[in-house]
C-alpha cells in the first residue's frame, strides 16, 4: 500500500524548485495550508520598493489585478507541481485559462494577500482552480484558472 505524502507549506526554496519564475515575476512568497493538490493558500507580501510601482501609479501605488491572477496562478501550480513530482518538478507550468474574473478592492503597498486556492477539477496534467484573493479576510480579487503541466 502506498502513502501519499502530503506538505502543510512551502517556503521560498521550494517554490523556486516548483516554478521557473523569478524576481521580478515570482509573485508568492510563501504556501501555507497545502492539502494535495485539493487547496492551499499562497501568501505575497506587497511592498513598495517593486518594480510595477513606478507606473502603477507613482502618485497612488495600486497592485495590479494582472498581477494578482498571476500570483493566483503560481500559488496552484507550485501545488501541482508538487504532487505531480514531489522529487522532481515538471518542466514548465502554462497557464491556460482564465474566466470569471472580478477585482473587488485595490491593493496597496503594505498589504499581504492571501490567495485562496481550491480545486475545481483534475484531468490528466491538467487542473483547473477557483481562487480568491484576500487582504486582512476581506475579498480583493476573484477567478477560475486552468493550468498544465508540462515534462
Amino acid at each position: 500500500m502506498q502513502t501519499e505524502t502530503k506538505l502543510e507549506s512551502a517556503d521560498i526554496s521550494r517554490i523556486l524548485k516548483a516554478l521557473p519564475h523569478r524576481y521580478p515575476f515570482l509573485l508568492v512568497d510563501r504556501i501555507i495550508d497545502i492539502r494535495g493538490d485539493e487547496s492551499c493558500i499562497g501568501i505575497k507580501n506587497v511592498t513598495a520598493n517593486e518594480p510595477q510601482f513606478m507606473g502603477h501609479f507613482p502618485d497612488n501605488p495600486i497592485f495590479p489585478g494582472v498581477l494578482m491572477i498571476e500570483g493566483m496562478a503560481q500559488t496552484a501550480g507550485v501545488i501541482c507541481s508538487l504532487a505531480a513530482a514531489p522529487d522532481n518538478a515538471p518542466k514548465s507550468v502554462y497557464f491556460l485559462t482564465i474566466d470569471k474574473v472580478k477585482f473587488r478592492k485595490p491593493v496597496q503597498p503594505g498589504d499581504t494577500v492571501e490567495y485562496h486556492m481550491k480545486q475545481i477539477m483534475r484531468r490528466k496534467t491538467m487542473w483547473w482552480f477557483r481562487g480568491e484573493a484576500k487582504v486582512a479576510g476581506s475579498l480583493v480579487a476573484e477567478a477560475e484558472l486552468g493550468a498544465m503541466l508540462v515534462t
